[in-house]
């Protein structure tokens, strides 16, 4: 029987340069998401519910357009934006 850790891509940065991307853990963090461990997918990415719901709020303003709408998603882009360098540079120092 085959999992959805079957299908992951490797990350080319961490193979060629040896150091994880600014996204590594993404995948991991869905496929557990998708296993129903919540905890485990912010340890693994913290940045996957931000993005979850900046791309969530995207799809549904595309279809009912919400007044605030692009002030919404800008303010989403950059709690992701943030959580994702933060992750990124506290993953380099330790």
């Amino acid at each position: 029987m085959t999992s959805p850790e079957d299908y992951m891509l490797p990350c080319i940065n961490k193979k060629i340069l040896g150091f994880e991307c600014m996204g590594c853990g993404g995948q991991r963090a869905l496929s557990l998401l998708y296993h129903g461990e919540f905890i485990a997918a912010f340890k693994m990415y913290p940045a996957i519910y931000p993005l979850i719901l900046l791309f969530l709020f995207i799809g549904l303003n595309f279809f009912f357009k919400f007044k605030n709408g692009s002030r919404i998603i800008s303010i989403l882009a950059i709690i992701s934006i943030v959580m994702i360098i933060t992750n990124f540079t506290l993953k380099l120092i330790n």
